[in-house]
């Protein structure tokens, strides 16, 4: 497998060296001030953002139960945190789910690798960024995001759990973002799992002690996150979990809606 980048992709656009923008399409988006010339003069960008879902929708859809895998593109090949990612791509397929990343190197590619080893469907959500470094090698199915919140829609929407590794800003983003969409209840719940103890312990003492001395957030809420040491009990903790959301699901459609009079 090579380890050479593919380039920087801009939507189904690839460009190299000097064709390489120096800015990204989400930075334009949320510039503050400048001209508003761009709502006359660029009526696609709208058109643009809603063939991102588009596009999204009509390739995820049909890829069946999935598990969304976070952690850092900086970890190497060498390093503890890309074994156990490797592992969990790996007993994910085996438990009957697809393995979703963000498609780039490090945590994310050896959970697609693993994924790829089992013989299971390897997907690969990239994003346009100023340092591009390609979608990994052992992605099947992979889409390239201009936006990082059409990006975030399709982990949220066809996953069925989410487990993270370590990481930095980029997991930490989707790791609140998941932990806010199910506190409130903005999606059905999922089971989400942080593999590494000595890694996250600080951020849950924290959020443990002083966000929770402050009120800010209650006990409950410290339950919607499981914290493991091994891939296996990762893997086990979404399996279960799911088995008893779906449950509940399947007993709420029997039971029919509920009469609010």
């Amino acid at each position: 497998m090579s380890d050479v980048p593919d380039g920087y992709r801009k939507g189904p656009v690839l460009l190299r060296r000097g064709q390489v923008p120096s800015t990204t399409t989400d930075q334009r988006l949320l510039a503050r001030g400048g001209a508003a010339d761009w709502v006359h003069s660029d009526p696609w960008r709208v058109m643009r953002i809603q063939s991102e879902f588009v596009e999204g929708f009509g390739a995820l859809a049909e890829i069946g139960p999935a598990v969304s895998v976070f952690g850092s593109a900086r970890t190497g090949r060498d390093e503890p945190a890309y074994a156990m990612a490797r592992e969990v791509g790996r007993l994910l397929v085996e438990s009957g789910y697809a393995v979703m990343t963000g498609g780039g190197p490090g945590v994310m590619e050896a959970a697609n690798r693993g994924a790829s080893d089992a013989g299971g469907l390897s997907v690969g959500l990239g994003i346009e960024l100023p340092h591009e470094q390609g979608m990994n090698a052992w992605v099947d199915l992979g889409i390239h995001f201009r936006y990082f919140f059409a990006r975030k829609t399709m982990f949220v929407k066809y996953a069925q759990g989410f487990i993270v590794l370590p990481g930095g800003f980029g997991t930490f983003d989707e790791l609140f973002e998941s932990i806010t969409l199910v506190q409130t209840q903005k999606v059905t719940e999922f089971p989400i799992v942080l593999v590494g103890s000595g890694y996250w312990g600080g951020l849950l003492e924290w959020l443990s002690g002083p966000v929770l001395d402050a009120g800010t957030i209650s006990e409950a809420d410290l339950e919607l996150v499981k914290v493991v040491d091994d891939p296996v009990e990762a893997v086990r903790l979404v399996r279960e979990r799911d088995a008893e959301l779906r449950a509940e699901e399947a007993e709420a459609r029997r039971a029919g809606p509920v009469d609010p009079y």
